[in-house]
């Protein structure tokens, strides 16, 4: 049966902005701590005579520690004695270590807490052509900034870089993290050997140091997240499973009583997707209410209060496959009450199918409103299908049956319609025309039968013509994109799952998201596809997910799951480029309008009108003090509530946007600029 998908609660909580990474390193030394090696001279005299010394301990200029005479570095930061980096940089190791023994030091501070002191260690390996490595553990980052430390007090002048001091690995563990070569004895009892051991280690270290070149394209450190820096995974790239056919989005639109609910149900019971007892059931309690015709109806309406009414109120979900493709059919209100709900369902759609009245009477309303006094709804859904970026539409010319077929009514409806299409920048070769009646079953998956019909008409029936659409390109190398349009009850796990359609990127089971605008990370449970469970999904595919590690009322119709490495925007204060549309008061600064994007609305306020753009996009010179229909103009809107959005140029489907007032579009556009506001303590 198919799934309605309703206007969620709007997004009104604060949301902080994202903040932007800098990466500033100017502040290194380009040089190199020491550039000569002088081999260590093993004197059996000396040795004896720098082990029977007193032991001294020298204090860490960084973080205070006591550290034993015969440490070269510091125990507990890992920054190397200040005598012995000078004496590496003067090629004199033995006297750095006598001079490390014979100079007294100053009483060092107490002894810090291991329990909530946390150490960095970098590896340096030895082997037979002495090349160096680092270790890998994820202490890197952190080392990088400390070398320019230890060595920031050869010279005066030179800039200080506080060290990073991770939490990640307790003092306890430093013996496990430091390499052999690194742990020197403090027994002294091996006389002579020990300080053998100590000269080798003097020298290898020199040589290491001698190597360090600490500059801004050496350190290792945390970038911010680049699209043009995201690689698709393997599984991302597969090809398309055998046997399994392509979906296709397809939004039904119209005016209001154009009958796209009854030819949505029509096409479901022909092709077997509604079975013979609710059929049935629908016919009976329809005739009952004396609503007899609309029992195809009634198989995409299932709410009372639309039964009642006699209206869709609330987008259809409901599927079907033809030869080519598996379609997800999105039966829109056409009531211009229900504008918003249609908007937040059918900018999901590939391709729509544009539904028309051909009675006398009921096509020019759809045209020109009641009275002709104002936009009907053919016009203003055409608009809006089109800055969706819908391109191939197919125009079903419904009722024929109450014209008796008639070839001029036809001609007619197709010159005015088409005119007006084509300057919705629809082009003729993708506009397909279909003449059917959908009460009559006349032209929808055969060639009809009606004698008036194919005597003029020997074109597409409707279901060839959906066939004949193309799909539109699916981007799987993009990072994960996937805008909630509602969150159902998963029919197979019982609990809450955001169900949209994936604009770029895929997932499976067990991938991580980040659901926004939350930003709480959570782990894929369970993909279902038309309540069939799935592994994998990717771009184009409309899926409820399942995620665990969330509570389920965090997930909000106008949500965003996105790459936890590749989280989109939320904000509240953006530049949009728009095209005015038929209006009848001006737009000016400080208007109060409705904003719309993917699947949510926020209330808003125009905050400054920037600039005019002529046919080549070129903008005035000057900001005009207002705007009026078909202008198109560059403008600043603030929000009430922020939103997941991202600029056109990013993602389309988070940067198209519209503008409504008093019930009516007023204009489309896209994100141009999302304007980030800094938080105060920023």
């Amino acid at each position: 049966m198919p799934r309605k998908v309703v206007s969620g609660p709007d997004c009104d909580d604060d949301y902080d902005d994202y903040d932007e990474y800098d990466d500033d390193y100017d502040e290194y030394d380009d040089t190199r701590y020491g550039n000569d090696q002088h081999p260590v001279q093993k004197e059996k005299e000396s040795l004896k005579k720098s082990s029977t010394m007193v032991p001294v301990h020298w204090t860490c200029s960084m973080c205070t520690f006591n550290n034993h005479e015969s440490m070269t570095y510091c125990e507990m930061c890992g920054v190397f004695h200040e005598t012995f980096v000078k004496s590496a940089k003067n090629g004199s190791l033995k006297d750095a270590v006598g001079a490390a023994s014979s100079e007294p030091r100053a009483s060092a501070a107490p002894k810090t807490d291991s329990a909530k002191t946390a150490m960095k260690t970098r590896g340096v390996h030895s082997d037979n052509d002495s090349a160096r490595k680092h270790a890998s553990t994820p202490c890197d980052k952190a080392n990088s900034t400390q070398l320019p430390s230890a060595g920031s007090s050869l010279s005066a002048g030179k800039k200080k870089k506080t060290p990073v001091v991770s939490e990640e690995i307790p003092v306890e563990r430093t013996a496990l993290l430091v390499p052999n070569h690194f742990q020197l004895k403090n027994d002294r009892s091996g006389g002579a050997s020990s300080s053998l051991q100590n000269d080798y280690v003097t020298q290898k270290l020199s040589s290491d140091i001698s190597q360090l070149n600490v500059d801004k394209n050496n350190v290792n450190v945390t970038k911010p997240c680049l699209p043009e820096e995201y690689k698709p995974e393997k599984w991302m790239l597969a090809d398309q499973e055998s046997g399994v056919l392509s979906q296709l989005n397809l939004a039904i639109v119209g005016h209001v009583d154009s009958g796209k609910s009854t030819l949505s149900g029509r096409l479901l019971h022909l092709l077997g997707r509604i079975s013979r007892k609710d059929m049935h059931k629908n016919e009976k309690e329809s005739k009952e209410k004396g609503k007899g015709s609309f029992a195809f109806a009634w198989a995409m309406d299932e709410s009372s209060e639309e039964r009642e009414r006699g209206v869709t109120m609330t987008v259809g979900v409901a599927y079907m496959e033809t030869k080519k493709y598996r379609v997800v059919l999105l039966d829109s209100p056409g009531h211009k009450d229900f504008v918003p709900n249609m908007i937040s369902g059918a900018t999901q759609a590939d391709a729509a199918i544009l539904v028309v009245d051909a009675s006398t009477g009921s096509f020019e309303a759809g045209m020109d409103g009641e009275g002709g006094k104002s936009v009907g709804q053919t016009k203003e859904h055409a608009q809006l299908i089109r800055s969706f970026g819908v391109e191939q539409l197919v125009v079903a010319v419904n009722k024929m049956d109450a014209v008796a077929y008639s070839k001029e009514r036809f001609e007619f409806i197709k010159l005015q319609l088409g005119s007006f299409l084509r300057s919705c920048n629809f082009k003729d070769s993708a506009i397909t025309w279909i003449p059917l009646s959908a009460v009559e079953n006349q032209n929808l998956i055969k060639p009809p039968s009606d004698a008036c019909l194919t005597s003029w008409y020997q074109g597409f029936c409707l279901l060839d013509a959906i066939d004949s659409l193309q799909l539109p390109s699916r981007d799987v190398t993009k990072p994960l994109i996937l805008p909630i349009c509602d969150v159902i009850k998963s029919q197979s796990t019982g609990q809450l799952a955001a169900f949209g359609k994936l604009e770029t990127g895929a997932i499976q089971n067990g991938s991580k998201v980040l659901v926004l605008p939350c930003g709480v990370e959570a782990t894929v449970k369970n993909i279902e596809r038309d309540t069939n469970s799935c592994s994998v999904a990717r771009a184009g595919d409309n899926v409820a997910v399942s995620l665990q590690g969330i509570d389920g009322n965090q997930l909000i119709p106008g949500g965003v799951l996105c790459h936890p490495g590749f989280p989109v925007a939320v904000a509240n204060r953006l530049e949009l480029k728009i095209l005015v549309l038929d209006i009848a008061i001006p737009i000016l600064v400080g208007s109060q309008v409705e904003f719309h994007i993917h699947h949510v609305k926020e209330a808003a306020r125009v905050t400054k009108i920037i600039a005019l753009l002529d046919k080549t996009g070129k903008p005035s010179k000057s900001a005009p003090r207002f705007l009026n229909s078909k202008q198109n103009a560059v403008v600043q809107v603030a929000l009430d509530g922020a939103v997941c959005v991202q600029e056109f140029s990013k993602s389309r489907a988070l940067g198209r946007a519209y503008l409504r007032s008093s019930g009516r579009t007023i204009a489309v556009g896209v994100v141009n600029r999302v304007i980030l506001v800094p938080t105060p303590g920023q």
